[in-house]
């Protein structure tokens, strides 16, 4: 590589989001981590710096006429960016895909499955003989067949594409079909057609069909029960023809008008192709259902495209395999064909292993080819993309990636630094976020950003090597980098057999999925951590079994027909709480949800400045009070009509996003430093805000709450849409830590993503004051430190998929580390290895 190369990006004065001006070197065709607490800016240096100015800066060079058709970033808020390549981000949440899209499809493995069917098959002539595999096809000879003498050509790869010629007929290759449910039509029988029974007449404004049918002979003054099969087929499916009837008008007169005949399923159809909007097609979803196509069985495909065969299966039982199957099938084929074929399906047998080998590498091993990719996590799905990128063979390219350990057992860690290796391999540049040291570990350069959150973050706080920040005065990071924190941070039971001194849960299944027959026991008022690697069973065992089970209990609810038995007495409720975001509404926030806004408002219509002029709690609401900010109705941030381009949301520029009115200021409470309204109030942190509500207890107790959450970075006044997966997750427990939980079981799905170590801390502190309290805590994870710190573990596997659903160890930390048929406890072992001195929160 030539001297006059840039050897790195130099980003000087980055202000977006909370980043206070930072300065910083991120060094070029290396793997460099950023790292730091939840919410320190990490992200914003990532994607809204790197991946913003990459990204953008590419659009900008291409013509107008094709950037007018894509989406950019704007110019992000910093003074300059130098020697920024052009840039891809793979996002934590990739967009969810469309009904076409399959795991073959995203991983382009169905297409070398396609060219392998065409080239190598045992095709069927058009009178359906079978001929053998021969080397013609691939010269593209004319096949003749010996049975009947018609000569053919063989099919080529698109034959075999259900997005195109090899489309089966009856649900044009999604697998599924849309089909008017007759019984929908008429949900209540009971009542006459004069009353209503036929539902999409009076849904979709077709008043006058009751009359219209009445002429074809159908009684529309009985029960719709009571009719007969002919007059219920008029109904259904009765001709589009004219017939005479009279319509009252308003005043009672009569009017003599012809109409058209609009049978049920018609209305229904007719009102699916008109329908324009969301809430339209819902009205229309009330009378359809979904079903596996009859004609392909979901397969996709026509009946055509599975007549050919290799090795005595057709594509679509191919597909039917997972990544672990297919690896083990594919090598064997070329022992079934002729030796001229050989050296063709070596070629096309090795591409095939190439892309599979890598998916497998990053746990991938256990999907299906014909899974829809809608179906899959978003986990999988960034790396499938990863995958793709390394295939891709890009070179000079900036790869930001967000968070790639997401839901990776520790096996896998692996096969990602793998495929980032070889990113590097061919001459491009890898950024990413993450938290998991096992990655961080790996970089060729970290930098570290904080040292808090929000306002108290944004810094950098060190760069350098692993070595360097593991020496680093400032570097929050360093201890775990180089093992010298401790492990193990909360007090957990003696023996395996102490574990269950508050008594159990027990739980008897019959198999679901790829899941096996199981009886598990989890203890009352612990932690329990279920691991195991991606497709082992954990969800199905959890949030589709125990969970659904107990609520089933205890509300005297049938059981789910492949739950045996569950034995949870005194267990009456189940609180799932995942990182899923808090609402859609930008109206809630951090006050709003943690439920200290109400006593604001009411302390602030308690003042004398607001007695005097007769206002209550109710008019300092920014929802609907008089105080609220009249131009942005209260939500702080206003849209700005750009013309081409898509709506930009802007904080109000008349209440700069306090969502108050200036008059709302007028209106102030004595704090222990000054004077203070409740918009000045709700800007501050909570932190900040918790000294200045000395006097009213129950918002105190609240907040600090919150600070013991590790939340008390947030503004009173943060929209929860914008906090991350691991802050929505702790602000939802806020509420439960000090009622008696002996009655409750938490659910916690994979609690450490997004959280630093240090964050990890806080919520076994968290869990610890639950558990304090009776509740009885699983966590579904992967994180070494959350199962290093559980008081029992369930490890589930051996593998994903058929290759898991078993329960392959279960018992605490230590005793499952040593057990030598876990995947789970190898690494585990070398975890606790450190773990020679013992923090207790």
């Amino acid at each position: 590589m030539g001297d006059d190369q840039p050897l790195a990006i130099e980003v000087r004065g980055a202000r977006v989001h909370n980043l206070r001006d930072v300065d910083v070197t991120v060094p070029l065709r290396k793997l460099v981590a950023l790292a730091g607490v939840s919410g320190s800016g990490k992200s914003s240096l990532a994607m809204g710096v790197l991946y913003a100015e990459g990204s953008r800066r590419y659009i900008e060079a291409l013509s107008t006429y094709t950037r007018r058709r894509m989406s950019h970033a704007p110019r992000a808020a910093v003074d300059s960016v130098r020697h920024v390549p052009a840039a891809l981000a793979l996002r934590q949440r990739p967009g969810v895909p469309g009904v076409r899209s399959t795991f073959g499809t995203s991983t382009e493995l169905l297409n070398v499955l396609r060219l392998l069917y065409s080239r190598l098959g045992a095709h069927c002539c058009p009178n359906g003989h079978r001929q053998q595999p021969t080397i013609d096809v691939a010269l593209n000879l004319n096949l003749t067949c010996p049975v009947c003498d018609v000569s053919f050509y063989p099919p080529g790869a698109e034959s075999f594409a259900f997005n195109s010629d090899g489309a089966c007929p009856h649900c044009t290759g999604t697998g599924i079909v849309r089909e008017i449910d007759e019984q929908r039509l008429v949900p209540d029988p009971s009542l006459t057609i004069a009353n209503g029974a036929v539902a999409p007449w009076s849904m979709f404004g077709l008043t006058v069909m009751p009359q219209v049918v009445a002429e074809f002979g159908v009684r529309t003054d009985v029960p719709y029960t009571e009719l007969t099969a002919d007059e219920r087929d008029v109904v259904m499916h009765g001709p589009a023809e004219k017939r005479h009837i009279a319509v009252p008008s308003k005043n009672g007169k009569l009017f003599e008008l012809n109409f058209t005949y609009r049978n049920a399923r018609q209305a229904v159809q007719e009102a699916l192709n008109n329908a324009t909007s969301e809430r339209g097609l819902n009205r229309v979803n009330k009378f359809i259902s979904t079903q596996v196509c009859p004609t392909c069985h979901g397969t996709r495909l026509s009946e055509q495209a599975r007549a050919s065969l290799v090795d005595g299966i057709n594509l679509a039982q191919a597909t039917a395999k997972t990544l672990d199957e297919l690896i083990s099938w594919a090598p064997r084929i070329e022992s079934t064909l002729p030796p001229d074929m050989a050296t063709m399906t070596r070629s096309i047998v090795a591409q095939l292993l190439q892309i599979a080998r890598r998916l497998v590498d990053l746990g991938l091993g256990y999907l299906s080819l014909d899974r829809a990719s809608s179906t899959l996590s978003t986990g999988e799905r960034q790396r499938v993309q990863l995958a793709r990128a390394v295939r891709n063979e890009t070179t000079g390219v900036l790869y930001v990636l967000d968070e790639p350990s997401i839901g990776l057992h520790p096996s896998n860690v692996d096969g990602l630094l793998g495929v980032m290796r070889d990113l590097l391999k061919d001459g491009n540049s890898v950024v990413l976020v993450d938290h998991d040291v096992q990655v961080l570990r790996e970089a060729d350069w970290l930098i570290e950003i904080g040292p808090g959150s929000g306002t108290e973050g944004g810094r950098v706080l060190a760069t350098g090597e692993v070595a360097d920040l593991a020496e680093h005065p400032q570097s929050l990071l360093g201890g775990f980098l180089d093992r010298r924190e401790p492990v193990v941070v909360r007090p957990q039971p003696d023996d395996d057999d102490d574990v269950f001194d508050h008594g159990r849960i027990r739980l008897s299944t019959r198999p679901l999925h790829t899941v096996h027959a199981l009886d598990v026991d989890i203890p009352r008022g612990r932690l329990t951590a279920v691991t195991g690697v991606s497709g082992s069973g954990k969800t199905t065992l959890i949030l589709e079994s125990l969970v659904p089970a107990i609520e089933a209990t205890a509300s005297g609810g049938r059981l789910p027909a492949w739950v045996k038995t569950v034995d949870a007495e005194g267990v009456a409720r189940v609180n799932v709480v995942d990182a899923t975001p808090i609402g859609v509404n930008v109206r809630s926030t951090v006050a709003t949800y943690s439920g200290v806004l109400d006593d604001l408002r009411r302390a602030y219509a308690a003042t004398p400045a607001a007695r005097e002029r007769g206002l209550t709690a109710s008019d300092f609401s920014y929802n609907t009070g008089s105080l609220r900010c009249p131009r942005c109705e209260g939500t702080g941030q206003v849209s700005l009509d750009v013309q081409f381009l898509p709506d930009v949301d802007i904080a109000c520029p008349e209440c700069e996003g306090s969502r108050y009115a200036p008059a709302a200021n007028d209106y102030r409470r004595a704090s222990s430093t000054e004077d203070i309204s409740l918009p000045e109030l709700l800007a501050l942190t909570v932190r900040q805000a918790v000294e200045r509500v000395q006097d009213m207890r129950r918002v105190k107790n609240r907040l600090e709450t919150l600070i013991d959450l590790g939340l008390g970075y947030l503004t009173l006044g943060e929209a929860t849409t914008a906090l991350s997966g691991g802050e929505a997750q702790r602000l939802k427990l806020a509420s439960e830590l000090d009622r008696n939980q002996t009655d409750a079981l938490f659910v916690l799905d994979e609690p450490s993503v997004g959280l630093h170590p240090l964050d990890i801390r806080t919520l076994l502190s968290v869990i610890g004051r639950l558990t304090d309290k009776g509740a009885t805590v699983i966590v579904i994870e992967h994180d070494l430190d959350m199962i290093a710190n559980a008081d029992h573990v369930v490890d589930m596997g051996p593998g994903g998929g058929a290759a898991g659903g078993t329960i392959v160890a279960s018992g605490t930390p230590r005793l499952l580390a040593r057990d030598p048929h876990s995947l789970t406890a190898r690494y585990l072992r070398d975890h606790l290895a450190a773990a020679q001195d013992v923090r207790v929160l």
